[in-house]
C-alpha cells in the first residue's frame, strides 16, 4: 500500500471512528508504529486530524459559514461593545473568527488604524475601506479562512500592538482557554502578549467546554467581553485571580 493510499485510509477509519491508537492502526494495516507516526504527523500538518497522546483523533473545526450564523446576535453585540475600545491611530491585531469579523465591520471606517490579522475573510473586508492591512502567511485552513502555522507566527513576532481582539473555541471549568488545534495554540497564546491592551471576545456557548490543547487562561487578557452570566462565587474567584469581566449584553 502506498503511503498517500495508507494515510486516506487512515483519514477514514478516524473520521468513522472518532479516535484511533497507533498500536491499532500498525496492526490493521500491517505496518510499524513508527510508520503510524509519521503518517499521523503529515496528517495534523496538513489539518486532517489532531494528534493526541496514543493515537489520533478527528478534527472539530467547525466551518465558517456555520459559525458565522451560530449565536450571532450574541456576537453583534460583543462586537459593538469591542468596536467602542478602539481609537484613532491604533495598531490592532484581529484573531481569525467570525466574532473579530463583527468587529472588523464596526471599526473599518475609524481614520488612522492599521490591522494585521490572520483571517482572509477579515483582510477582504478592508480591501474597499482606507485602513492598511497586513494579513500573516502561510498554509490557509480551508474551512475557517484562517492562517495559523509557524510562518504566520514568525510574522507577529516582530508586531506591537495598540490593542488586540482574540476568540476562543472553548474555555473549562478552570477558566482556561483551549483549542482543538495545535497550530493555533502559538498565535492564540503569544500574540496577546504583544498588545497594550488584548481582549478576549466570547459568547456563552464557549463556556464549560473543554478542547484538546491548552491555551491560556483567562487572567491572561486585558479582560474578557462576554454575555455568559458567572454566578458571584464564580465572580469572586475570578476577581482574585485577576481576570476583568466586561459584560457584552445591551
Amino acid at each position: 500500500m502506498l503511503a498517500a493510499e495508507r494515510q486516506a485510509k487512515i483519514t477514514e477509519m478516524i473520521k468513522s471512528r472518532g479516535s484511533v491508537q497507533v498500536e491499532d492502526l500498525a496492526q490493521e494495516l500491517k505496518v510499524s508504529a513508527m510508520t503510524i507516526r509519521r503518517d499521523l504527523v503529515k496528517l495534523q500538518e496538513e489539518g486532517k486530524v489532531e494528534r493526541c497522546h496514543g493515537g489520533a483523533v478527528a478534527k472539530k473545526e467547525v466551518n465558517y459559514a456555520k459559525k458565522q450564523t451560530s449565536h450571532r446576535n450574541m456576537k453583534e453585540q460583543l462586537a459593538s461593545k469591542c468596536a467602542s475600545f478602539v481609537s484613532e491611530g491604533d495598531t490592532i491585531f484581529l484573531d481569525a473568527g467570525t466574532t473579530t469579523y463583527e468587529i472588523a465591520k464596526r471599526i473599518k471606517e475609524i481614520p488612522g488604524i492599521l490591522i494585521v490579522t490572520n483571517d482572509l475573510e477579515i483582510a477582504r473586508l478592508f480591501m474597499d475601506s482606507e485602513v492598511e492591512v497586513f494579513v500573516c502567511g502561510g498554509r490557509v485552513q480551508k474551512e475557517t479562512g484562517s492562517m495559523f502555522d509557524r510562518y504566520a507566527s514568525g510574522l507577529l513576532a516582530d508586531f506591537k500592538f495598540d490593542i488586540g481582539f482574540f476568540g476562543a473555541a472553548s474555555i473549562n471549568e478552570a477558566y482556561e482557554v483551549t483549542t482543538p488545534t495545535v497550530e493555533k495554540m502559538w498565535i492564540k497564546r503569544e500574540t496577546p502578549k504583544q498588545c497594550e491592551k488584548a481582549y478576549l471576545v466570547v459568547d456563552h456557548s464557549k463556556f464549560d467546554r473543554q478542547a484538546m490543547v491548552r491555551v491560556n487562561h483567562l487572567k491572561d487578557y486585558t479582560a474578557v467581553v462576554t454575555d455568559y452570566k458567572f454566578c458571584k462565587e464564580e465572580l469572586e474567584e475570578l476577581r482574585q485571580m485577576g481576570t476583568v469581566i466586561i459584560r457584552g449584553q445591551n
